[in-house]
C-alpha cells in the first residue's frame, strides 16, 4: 500500500517538524512541563498562527476543514516531540465535540475562538466505576426552573486545570449502562459547585478530578438533543483513539531511530554492540512493529470519519489494540537496548516510554479494544 502524503499534507508536516525543531528541544519540554499550567500559553498561539488549532474545524466556523489524516500528521509529529499542551483534550476532543453537536451559536461563540487559541475545553467524560464503557454514566442533571442542575463526578479529566470550560456529560434519564439517557453540557470550569483536584500525570501532562455539586447550567449550555449524546461521545472518543494512535507512532518511530544510534555508538568489548547478532534481531523486530503501528494508524484515521458507527468502532479498535501491543513491545526493547540510562530522567527515552505507556491507558487499552472489537465481530 502507498503511505505517501499528497502535496498540501507534505506541506504541513514540513511546517510542523520545523517549527518543533525549532521551538521544542527536550529541554525546553521539560521547562514547559514544570511551569504552573504545565504548557506554554506562547506555544498555543504560535500553534493558532500556524493554522493547528483550526485545522479540522470547518471553514464555516472559522477552521481550515481538514480531516482525520491531517490531524494524524500533527499527532504524530506532537508524539515524536512529546507536546505538552493539550491539543487533544480541546481540539481534537472538545471542538470534536462542539462541532457535532453544537447549536449555531454554541459554534459560533467557541470554535473560532478554540482555533485562534483564545479558549480551551476539556471533555469531562470518565468515571472512576465506568471502566472505559462510555455509556456508563452516574453523573445527573435534573431539570431546575429553565435550566439543569448538575450533580456528579468525573476522573482523569484531561487538560481541565487550564481549561475555561468543560464538556460534561450526565444523565437526564435511565441508570448507568443505559445507552439511552446521556446529555452533555457546556459548563464554565469556575462556576460555583464545580471542585477540581489538579494533578501532573505520570507522562507531564495535567488532570484533575472533577466535582460538580448542584451546578446550575442554562439550557442555552446543553449540547444536542437531551437524552441523545452518547453516539456524540462515542464518535469523539474514536477520533480520540485515533489520534492518540497517530501519536504513539510518531514515538515509535522516535524510539527506533534513538535507539538503533545508541547501537551504532556504544562499544563493548571493543566493537559498537550494533554489531552483536542477537541486537540486530531485536531491532529488526522493532522496526517491524513500527511498520505494523503506521498501517493501523493509516486504519484508525480512515476510520475516524466513517459514517457507520460499528464499523467505525472495530476498525478504530482495531488499530488501538495492535498500536498499544507495538507500542509496549518497542517501548521496553528500547529502554532495555539502553541499558541502565533508558529509565533515567536525563534521557528521552525514557519520557517517551511513559507516554506510550500513557496512551495504553487512555480511553481503553490493548485489552479493552480487543474485547470491544471482539464483541463487534460477534455482533455482524
Amino acid at each position: 500500500m502507498d503511505f505517501s502524503l499528497a502535496e498540501e499534507r507534505r506541506l504541513l508536516q514540513d511546517t510542523i517538524k520545523r517549527y518543533l525543531a525549532n521551538e521544542y528541544a527536550f529541554d525546553k519540554r521539560r521547562a514547559r512541563a514544570a511551569s504552573a499550567e504545565g504548557f506554554s500559553r506562547d506555544t498555543w498561539k504560535q500553534m493558532a498562527e500556524l493554522g493547528l488549532l483550526g485545522l479540522t474545524i470547518s471553514d464555516a466556523d472559522g477552521g481550515m476543514a481538514g480531516d482525520a489524516f491531517d490531524t494524524m500528521i500533527v499527532m504524530e509529529a506532537f508524539g515524536r516531540a512529546l507536546v505538552v499542551e493539550p491539543y487533544l483534550s480541546t481540539v481534537v476532543l472538545g471542538a470534536g465535540i462542539i462541532s457535532q453537536a453544537g447549536n449555531n451559536a454554541q459554534r459560533a461563540e467557541w470554535l473560532s475562538a478554540i482555533a485562534a487559541g483564545d479558549k480551551l475545553v476539556a471533555f469531562a467524560h470518565g468515571e472512576a466505576a465506568a471502566r472505559y464503557e462510555p455509556s456508563y454514566v452516574q453523573a445527573k442533571a435534573q431539570r431546575a426552573g429553565s435550566g439543569w442542575k448538575l450533580d456528579g463526578k468525573k476522573a482523569v479529566v484531561l487538560g481541565a486545570p487550564s481549561a475555561d470550560a468543560l464538556i460534561v456529560s450526565a444523565r437526564t434519564a435511565g441508570e448507568a449502562g443505559d445507552r439511552d439517557g446521556i446529555t452533555l453540557f457546556l459548563v464554565d470550569r469556575n462556576a460555583p459547585g464545580v471542585t477540581l483536584r489538579s494533578y501532573a500525570t505520570q507522562d507531564a501532562g495535567r488532570a484533575a478530578d472533577v466535582t460538580f455539586a448542584a451546578v446550575q447550567v442554562g439550557d442555552d449550555r446543553r449540547l444536542g438533543e437531551a437524552g441523545k449524546a452518547l453516539p456524540v461521545v462515542e464518535a469523539a472518543l474514536d477520533r480520540a483513539n485515533a489520534a492518540l494512535c497517530a501519536e504513539a507512532l510518531g514515538i515509535i518511530d522516535a524510539l527506533n531511530e534513538a535507539t538503533l544510534e545508541y547501537l551504532k555508538t556504544r562499544r563493548q568489548f571493543g566493537q559498537p554492540i550494533g554489531r552483536f547478532q542477537a541486537l540486530q534481531h531485536r531491532m529488526a523486530d522493532m522496526t517491524i512493529k513500527a511498520v505494523e503501528a503506521r498501517s493501523m494508524a493509516v486504519v484508525a484515521a480512515a476510520a475516524a470519519g466513517e459514517k457507520d458507527a460499528t464499523e467505525r468502532a472495530r476498525r478504530v479498535s482495531a488499530a488501538k489494540a495492535l498500536v498499544c501491543q507495538s507500542a509496549r513491545f518497542v517501548g521496553q526493547q528500547a529502554v532495555q537496548l539502553h541499558g541502565a540510562i533508558g529509565v533515567t530522567d536525563e534521557l528521552v527515552v525514557s519520557h517517551w516510554f511513559k507516554r506510550l505507556t500513557m496512551i495504553n491507558a487512555t480511553f481503553g487499552g490493548a485489552d479493552w479494544h480487543l474485547a470491544r472489537f471482539s464483541d463487534l465481530m460477534l455482533s455482524r
